[in-house]
């Protein structure tokens, strides 16, 4: 408990948490994407991964756990956000990282707020939601309004972006964007947000236009 006091204490140690929490959400995302890509599959191989889901003990706890970690990584990244605005001019070394951030850093904050919305409308739809059908139906069904289909693509545009921006600054938060080998570091982040949220977004499409 002290060492997670003296951790916040920190701006360091708040980016370090920060880049933690962001870099086991993206974990995270490629879990589900996984998931969600069985729907190609067919009706039956998606609502039998669904229902091995529900059955499964550890899923409350893993819920648990990835609502802490998303918690936390927006209150943290305020957090730092808030300190950062107030703070002395900043060394060389950050003002020129600050140069070199690309355009998902600028929009960090208004992507993560559609992600949160979008978080909220996708959890009230497909986890709390009713599907007496089965949970590929109701996917499928949901789809086919092209509003809903729009929304669902454009967030993972959103993703898309912050994404980008955040794998390279959890790396730079945790000193492993260094110069030598900082251009693989931002093509490997590019790449992985592009490939996520392509990934995301291409089933309402298919959905929409199967």
């Amino acid at each position: 408990m002290n060492l997670l006091r003296l951790i916040l204490k920190s701006s360091v140690g708040k980016k370090a948490l920060v880049a933690a929490a962001g870099l086991l959400l993206c974990g995270f995302l490629i879990v589900h994407l996984g998931g969600n890509l069985i729907l190609f599959s067919g009706e039956n191989a998606f609502n039998g991964y669904a229902a091995s889901l529900d059955k499964n003990p550890l899923i409350p706890l893993a819920e648990i756990i990835l609502a802490v970690l998303f918690i936390g990584h927006i209150i943290l990244a305020l957090w730092t956000k808030a300190e950062n605005a107030g703070a002395r001019p900043e060394d060389y070394r950050f003002k020129r990282w600050k140069r070199d951030r690309w355009y998902g850093s600028k929009t960090a904050f208004y992507s993560g707020l559609l992600i949160l919305v979008f978080l909220i409308i996708h959890l009230r739809d497909f986890r709390f939601g009713t599907a007496p059908q089965g949970l590929y139906r109701l996917v499928m069904e949901s789809f086919k309004s092209a509003p809903y289909a729009g929304f669902y693509a454009a967030a993972m545009g959103a993703l898309g972006l912050h994404l980008g921006h955040g794998f390279q600054a959890a790396f730079q938060s945790l000193g492993l964007r260094r110069p030598r080998v900082r251009p693989a570091v931002d093509a490997m982040g590019t790449a992985f947000a592009w490939l996520v949220a392509g990934g995301f977004a291409i089933i309402p499409v298919w959905a929409y236009f199967k």
